[in-house]
């Protein structure tokens, strides 16, 4: 039987604890797999902007971005983000502050993360988007 590659739970206080029975990441190697993130404070965890899709989605960015740190990466090291929103009406809002979010971090001329985005029932009502990370780091 081979042996496995050792899976490293990455934490971080600068992103939501989670608030069920699962990591925030988890790293294999140099695979790191950023669990679902809401527009949650991390200080307070409160759930933030209600209404506004556009203002939860950086606040969402910003948790998935402190994950990815923790676990040794930038943004640039991300290769797919999928976004979870709970209605196609806010898929305009959700994308130009995506796209402005990405455009800061990564620059004008960089390689974009792949990416789905998917219309979806969210487990909190006031949450109108949720977003995972899989990115490749050193």
């Amino acid at each position: 039987m081979a042996e496995q590659t050792p899976r490293t739970a990455v934490t971080t206080d600068q992103a939501p604890a989670p608030a069920h029975t699962f990591s925030q990441g988890v790293r294999v190697g140099n695979l790191l797999q950023v669990s679902g993130q809401g527009p949650v404070d991390p200080a307070t965890n409160e759930y933030l902007y209600p209404g506004d899709v556009a203002a939860q989605t950086t606040r969402t960015l910003q948790n998935v971005e402190a994950i990815v740190q923790a676990g040794g990466g930038t943004m640039a090291n991300v290769v797919m983000l999928r976004v979870y929103l709970t209605t196609r009406d806010d898929f305009a809002a959700m994308n130009d502050a995506y796209g402005a979010f990405l455009a800061e971090r990564l620059g004008p001329d960089a390689v974009l993360p792949s990416r789905t985005t998917v219309m979806v029932g969210l487990p909190r009502e006031e949450m109108l988007v949720e977003i995972d990370a899989l990115a490749f780091v050193d």
